[in-house]
């Protein structure tokens, strides 16, 4: 009798792994390994949280209308054109698995989210991984790696690790040089955080095309990693899919109250994008000054060059010894670079501190 095997694709997928929040015999960790929001989740979604313990026996709203809701009234956009998921993953799963598939290609640029790479792969798809431009992605390239049977396309815009973004027009270009069977997906996790002039995380072309769609989440800006809670914004004809293949109760209760309540936190996104800004340029300037490479980033975190694999793994062992972790990039194919969320202002100035002496011991 043959051993029972799933489908070859899914064992050439390695396990996610998530960053790292323990370190043996340290008693104070400071986790900047994972881009969680610096000041953790808004008052009034904690409360709401809390509210909703009482009612954990009953099933939640299955089409998530009151989230959709408030979601719509947040950002300006029609409620019947959003769709909430355990996550943006989850909705990036399905999408892949909507729209992919055996004999279908995914194409990426080399460095975005991981997350496209390993479901496009279980799903059968042939994933395309183009090479970037000064770690940016490259929409010539992109296009030019696009073939008769390329169905998918996904930009991280921010784009995570890298922290790189593309200008609107270069976004647009893309979108305009792909077949109209083609659906572009923009990863847009880290829109709140830009201050880049004249950026759009993707709703022009989502409202302009019936062919794109953005995707968006609660646990960065909002401080809701814990709950799993994400949302997309598509064509009718993409939601109408969407509601096809997702689960009935795919948001638990829970986390749609949190997020309804996240949304009308006064003055939470502005004091977020005013302590990360402020950070994350201080970060950089003292690490640029000690002699290290730091990428240009719209995220809530830095990507930091060390010059070499082994180099960058003396760092990380130095920052784990004082209990910061951080985030290896090896997994991303970007060996001699570690990642560092902006926290808060306490941690950033520790995560400085030691790089620094790091740098300066370690020429």
């Amino acid at each position: 009798m043959n051993a029972l095997m799933p489908r070859p694709s899914i064992l050439a997928v390695e396990p996610y792994v998530g960053g790292e929040s323990k370190l043996p015999g340290v008693n104070r960790i400071i986790k900047l390994s994972s881009n969680e929001g610096a000041f953790g989740p808004p008052p009034s979604a904690i409360e709401a949280i809390r509210r909703m313990a009482t009612e954990a026996h009953r099933y939640p709203d299955g089409g998530a209308t009151a989230l959709r809701q408030a979601i719509g009234a947040r950002f300006g956009l029609d409620p019947a054109r959003i769709v909430c998921g355990n996550g943006s993953d989850e909705l990036i799963a399905l999408l892949i698995l909507a729209y992919g598939g055996e004999g279908t290609e995914l194409v990426m640029s080399a460095y975005g989210f991981s997350m496209y790479e390993l479901t496009g792969t279980w799903a059968g798809c042939r994933v395309i991984k183009v090479p970037e431009r000064d770690l940016t992605a490259d929409v010539d390239a992109m296009l030019a790696a696009c073939g008769p049977r390329t169905k998918l396309v996904f930009l991280a815009n921010p784009n995570n690790p890298t922290g790189s973004i593309l200008p609107q027009s270069e976004v647009e270009r893309l979108r305009a040089g792909l077949r109209e069977d083609i659906l572009l997906v923009l990863d847009s996790a880290y829109a709140e955080y830009v201050t880049q002039p004249g950026y759009d995380p993707g709703v022009g072309l989502v409202d302009s095309t019936p062919n794109t769609v953005m995707t968006r989440t609660f646990s960065k800006i909002y401080g809701l990693g814990g709950m799993r809670l994400g949302w997309a914004y598509a064509p009718p004809a993409v939601i109408d899919v969407l509601g096809r293949v997702r689960g009935p109760f795919n948001v638990n209760a829970a986390a749609m109250a949190a997020g309804i309540a996240a949304l009308a936190e006064p003055g939470w996104i502005e004091k977020s994008v005013a302590h990360n800004t402020e950070w994350r340029g201080k970060v950089a300037e003292a690490l640029t000054a000690a002699g290290l490479e730091v990428r240009p980033s719209e995220g809530n975190f830095l990507l930091v060059g060390f010059g070499s694999a082994e180099r960058a793994k003396r760092a990380d062992a130095a920052l784990r010894q004082r209990g910061l972790i951080v985030r290896a990039m090896g997994s991303y194919g970007l060996p001699a670079y570690l990642r560092v969320t902006i926290g808060t202002a306490e941690e950033c100035g520790l995560v400085t501190e030691a790089l620094t002496a790091f740098a300066r011991t370690d020429g």
